[in-house]
């Protein structure tokens, strides 16, 4: 399996790492039964449950442009060591960024998510 491709499964781990984390604040600020509910009327989560919750929905968005790149990449043969450092960067960054939103660093969010746009400029830079 190429390396990008196997990022891209740990990528996704990370998705679903968010996700679990996410659901727990949640679960703790606003509790189960309104989870298992409709959720109409749901108060936002706030604190570090509601950067979870932002930070899970903004690694979606971005697993997305990843995902399509990592995987034209792969299909049309145009792998190669930029495309590895512009998945390692992602990747990376992505884990730096929830770390550091979780913990509510601002400035030091937004490099981290600047690093991971780099990273998919690199991979970008190799299909056109």
């Amino acid at each position: 399996m190429k390396p990008e491709l196997m990022l891209l499964v740990w990528a996704v781990l990370l998705t679903f790492v968010q996700m679990l984390i996410a659901v727990s604040g949640a679960t703790l600020q606003v509790g189960l039964p309104a989870l298992a509910g409709n959720r109409e009327g749901l108060v936002p989560c706030t604190g570090w449950a509601g950067r979870a919750a932002r930070a899970h929905h903004n690694m979606l968005e971005n697993l997305v442009l990843f995902a399509s790149l990592v995987l034209v990449a792969a299909l049309a043969g145009k792998t190669n060591a930029t495309t590895l450092l512009g998945a390692q960067l992602f990747f990376w960054a992505r884990v730096a960024y929830a770390v550091v939103y979780l913990g509510g660093i601002p400035w030091l969010r937004t490099a981290a998510w600047l690093v991971s746009v780099i990273g998919l400029a690199l991979i970008f830079s190799q299909l056109v």
